[in-house]
């Protein structure tokens, strides 16, 4: 039986089947990706324990903090412990501070969640608007000019665009602070500005992303037979555009947003250390250069499990944004 039949027919049983499955792929994904992520450990320089044991280095402390974190076991006996862990909420300890590395990913995920969420508004809400105005008025004066910002927004560079923000809107017309971060909990309207600026910055170059995939999707839509059956009907252009056109057009930009804020939630390095952010890009960077493994262990694996779920949660949204699969 064929797919479309089988949607139509029994929709939302093949709505479940569907997430039934890609639920299922999650297991061995995540397997092999926290095999990548200990196996890759194993390679940075460095022994760990040594680096704990300070600048003495004695031989016994050496031995305990090895027989402490099992690395005097075989590397798969390793990987089964720190497995056990995970499982349990335990994502080791930060070699540095010996804080708890499940502690840093509560203090550090919301304050990058809270810059991701806000860069791909900004994103979303730029990027689809001028996808749309520059397919709708294609070959016109509106498409030519969303190209231009669009080629605008993929060419600057993101630490050179934060870098001329801070000039200008800090240092020279004093309107946001320069950087640092506020929760939104303890001062909404203060943490807002603080953020604006990184998050812009973020999203200028996903918008233009979002522009270029919205226009393609769009054009090919409006070419569509059932499209211009509703303008023969007499429909508003307006609501042949959003009704009929823009729904379905939203499929690969859903995609693409959700591969987007992944990637933004598993830390926008540079643009943290412009504008001192402390999320997930400067947790990462500062336990590189202190080598601090087990952070680096467990916020790749975070990011990771992160970046898989809004994976999962791109094809619920396909599944319910489009009619056809819904029956």
């Amino acid at each position: 039986m064929r797919a479309e039949t089988l949607f139509h027919r029994h929709p939302y049983r093949a709505v479940f089947t569907f997430l039934a499955h890609r639920l299922l792929q999650l297991i061995p994904t995540l397997f092999f990706v926290s095999i990548i992520i200990f196996g890759l450990q194993q390679l940075l320089p460095g022994d760990p324990a040594t680096t704990m044991a300070g600048e003495e280095r004695d031989e016994a402390a050496i031995a305990a903090i090895k027989a402490k974190y099992h690395l005097d076991e075989a590397i798969p006996i390793q990987y089964l412990y720190w497995m056990r862990g995970v499982f349990q909420g335990d994502l080791g300890e930060s070699l540095r501070i010996q804080q708890p590395v499940s502690e840093l990913v509560l203090q550090k995920l919301p304050v990058t969640a809270q810059l991701a969420g806000m860069a791909i508004l900004i994103a979303l809400t730029i990027g689809i608007s001028m996808g749309v105005v520059s397919a709708v008025k294609k070959d016109t004066v509106w498409d030519y000019a969303a190209n231009v910002i669009a080629l605008w927004g993929i060419s600057t560079p993101n630490f050179w665009l934060g870098i001329l923000l801070i000039f200008l809107f800090s240092m020279t017309l004093g309107w946001l602070p320069p950087g640092g971060y506020v929760g939104p909990g303890e001062d909404f309207w203060g943490s807002m500005a603080r953020m604006i600026m990184p998050a812009f910055v973020l999203g200028n170059a996903i918008a233009a992303i979002i522009m270029r995939h919205t226009r393609s999707a769009m054009l090919q839509v409006l070419a569509q037979d059932y499209v211009r059956t509703a303008r023969a009907k007499g429909l508003l252009e307006r609501k042949v555009i959003m009704k009929h056109a823009f729904r379905n057009a939203l499929t690969p930009v859903i995609t693409l947003g959700a591969l987007e804020l992944g990637t933004l939630l598993s830390g926008a390095v540079l643009t943290e250390q412009i504008f001192t952010v402390p999320g997930f890009g400067k947790l990462v960077v500062d336990a590189v250069f202190n080598r601090d493994y087990f952070v680096i262990q467990g916020v790749v694996l975070v990011t990771a499990t992160v970046y898989i779920t809004l994976n999962l949660l791109a094809d619920i949204a396909y599944v319910l944004v489009n009619p056809r699969l819904r029956g």
